[in-house]
């Protein structure tokens, strides 16, 4: 199986996703893949039982990409070891009410995970310049002062909300938010395949909504949207990783080792050392207990 080179897949440079690949060859047999999953997603698990000891650090993992693009299956198959008070996942929808009555970035800033933790954001903030940006008259029911009508947002207005969304990344990196961006890069033609087997299996039917198709009629509106927000927003502290999805078992293969290629660069997050006086006496209080049993 080949090794997931992280040169592959990370954002450094402008990118076109029309010349990004939808499929990789890991050269790999499913059942290769699915071994490769466990082990790396073992020591993924590990890596955050020594996270939360540590408490310095908090883990941001932001997943984007078309309706089928495998994010929530992702989530189930790549987290499936940790400790389940380690991870939180939120899947953002609509914004309710509440939401609407502070700025787009409110309900992701307090959805942020606590130090110690993962967080996953199963869609995110960039939701705010690709579906507003894809339906602006959506934007009218945030109720800014500056914006009347879908007439009032131009350009400048999205690269306002680009350079917010990078002030808001650098604000929660600057105080110990390790922040992954993955895009899910599906190919149309494997979209329609997701779709149809949604269709076609009764037990996957509640995942299917009439709305997908009228998306899907805007794919090319959404690719171009998707390539701008992830050039403007790939960096140092928190890049974005294109990663290849027509194949489900590859694209979780090489997420998890992304998350721990990358994580394993930061030899600061260890075990807190003992208490001097607890080491001093650790003998004394093992053989306590022993004793209890006696």
């Amino acid at each position: 199986m080949k090794k997931v080179d992280l040169a592959h897949y990370k954002v450094g440079t402008p990118i076109k996703l029309q010349d990004s690949p939808t499929y990789v060859d890991l050269d790999a047999s499913k059942k290769d893949l699915k071994k490769a999953l466990e082990q790396t997603r073992e020591e993924l698990g590990e890596f955050q039982d020594t996270l939360y000891a540590h408490g310095k650090y908090g883990v941001l993992v932001c997943l984007q990409g078309m309706d089928a693009a495998g994010k929530d299956s992702l989530i189930r198959e790549v987290f499936k070891d940790f400790n389940a008070r380690g991870v939180v996942v939120h899947s953002f929808k609509v914004p309710t009410d509440l939401e609407r009555k502070h700025d787009y970035i409110w309900r992701h800033y307090i959805a942020l995970p606590p130090k110690g933790k993962f967080g996953v954001f199963n869609r995110t903030h960039y939701e705010n310049v690709l579906v507003t940006r894809v339906h602006p008259e959506y934007l009218l029911s945030e109720n800014m002062p500056d914006i009347l009508s879908v007439e009032d947002v131009d350009q400048k207005f999205w690269d306002r909300r680009f350079e917010r969304i990078n002030n808001f990344e650098r604000h929660i990196a600057e105080n110990g938010m390790i922040i992954f961006k993955f895009f899910l890069h599906l190919s149309k033609e494997e979209q329609r395949q997701r779709q149809l087997r949604r269709l076609r299996l009764k037990r996957k039917n509640w995942k299917f909504s009439p709305g997908d198709l009228e998306e899907r009629k805007l794919w090319d509106q959404y690719q171009i949207c998707y390539e701008e927000a992830i050039n403007k927003t790939s960096k140092p502290h928190a890049p974005w990783y294109i990663i290849p999805s027509d194949n489900k078992d590859a694209a979780r293969v090489i997420t998890a080792s992304i998350l721990l290629q990358e994580l394993k660069k930061y030899k600061d997050i260890q075990e807190p050392e003992l208490d001097p006086e607890i080491q001093t006496n650790l003998e004394a209080y093992i053989r306590q207990l022993e004793n209890e049993g006696k």
